[in-house]
């Protein structure tokens, strides 16, 4: 048994999952390498060749690494957990009129309780994963903060994750930029695997077309749907639209009509298959309410907590103030901030640190836009 201790490392055959495997192996650590088989494209009824983190090519790039290594690796199948907490959810999310966050979701009911699970039987004290983020520990929590690199920080993703998790978590990459965990892998003698393409897809969506994934998954979808109203935040009949699920708040691409002025998706309304239509300006809010909060920096908010928070993954981050009511947090935003999309995540910040995050809800506030 190694001093360090022993470590489930989840391994997705890419760059970043690889080099954490080796880096804990050659700090010491006792690693088990596992690959989560969690989707298999074929089975949407897509006929792009399967790529990315369940491609029977990405498990066969993360068994070489163990066996060079000399570490055991072992796949486990949980299509079943995944289709269930996440697939089903991204699906209803849309018929919702909401945007969902399957990453969120994935990291929070899936990888990290599967991890965990088996990390218990396999005798592990620890699990890690490639994310670009830091944790530590801090008056008796379990604190997640920014990966070094700006521009590879995932910290977004990880607000789900529970204190009970963050204590047994390994982020090997997090204190390094990309640009050098690539020159590592070469150093380390993988060029192959330094030369790996960044992977910006949702998993089970290699095509990056959610549109058709809703087609192929709701029978009759398109059919049902088709000639919904496209109305302006008067009320007013535009046009028609191909259906409420194909549209995100915030879309101008791709709407399909000419009104003589940029327009935007402003809101939609699935009970009356609608999408309301605006300016730039009308896409502006000021407050949000975020559900289902869970919070990583501290057990409660003091209410008038100021913060950055983020409402996408690349987003900057604007300041606010925060009121938190049970599982549910307002959010007062210094500044308007545009597209506000129920159904993804706001994330906030203290400095670097995660203070926590939640769903953004679908409701409304008055004088909210």
């Amino acid at each position: 048994m190694s001093k360090k201790g022993r470590v489930l490392m989840a391994m997705s055959g890419g760059i970043d999952s690889s080099v954490s495997a080796i880096l804990l192996h050659e700090q010491g650590y006792e690693v088990v390498g596992m690959t989560m088989k969690t989707w298999d494209y074929a089975s949407s009824g897509g006929s792009r060749k399967e790529t990315g983190c369940c491609s029977l090519d990405s498990i066969n790039d993360a068994r070489a690494i163990a066996v060079e290594k000399g570490f055991p690796h072992y796949i486990i199948d949980i299509r079943e957990e995944f289709g269930n907490h996440v697939i089903e959810d991204f699906v209803s999310e849309y018929l919702a009129g909401r945007t969902p966050n399957p990453c969120v979701r994935c990291n929070t009911h899936i990888k990290w309780e599967a991890l965990l699970k088996r990390a218990d039987m396999l005798g592990c004290e620890f699990i890690a994963t490639g994310h670009y983020a830091r944790v530590r520990e801090e008056n008796g929590r379990f604190l997640i903060s920014k990966g070094r690199d700006a521009w590879k920080d995932q910290s977004y993703v990880l607000w789900g994750v529970s204190q009970a998790c963050l204590s047994r978590t390994l982020f090997p990459v997090g204190n390094f930029t990309k640009p050098e965990i690539r020159k590592m892998a070469l150093e380390m003698g993988f060029a192959e695997l330094a030369a790996k393409a960044e992977s910006y897809e949702i998993c089970f969506i290699p095509d990056n077309d959610y549109r058709s994934f809703l087609k192929r998954r709701v029978e009759g979808i398109e059919k049902k749907l088709n000639h919904g109203t496209f109305v302006n935040s008067k009320g007013e009949i535009l046009g028609n639209h191909k259906g409420y699920p194909f549209y995100t708040i915030g879309q101008r691409k791709g709407l399909e009509i000419a009104l003589g002025e940029p327009a935007y998706v402003i809101d939609i309304k699935p009970d009356t298959n609608t999408v309301v239509l605006g300016s730039l300006k009308e896409l502006e809010q000021r407050e949000i309410l975020v559900n289902q909060v869970n919070l990583i920096k501290w057990a409660s908010l003091e209410n008038g907590t100021e913060a950055i928070t983020r409402i996408r993954y690349k987003d900057k981050g604007t300041y606010s103030t925060l009121e938190q009511t049970g599982d549910t947090v307002k959010v007062r935003f210094h500044a308007p901030v545009s597209a506000v999309a129920p159904g993804q995540s706001a994330v906030f910040y203290d400095g670097d640190d995660v203070i926590g995050g939640g769903f953004i809800a679908k409701q409304k506030l008055n004088g909210s836009r």
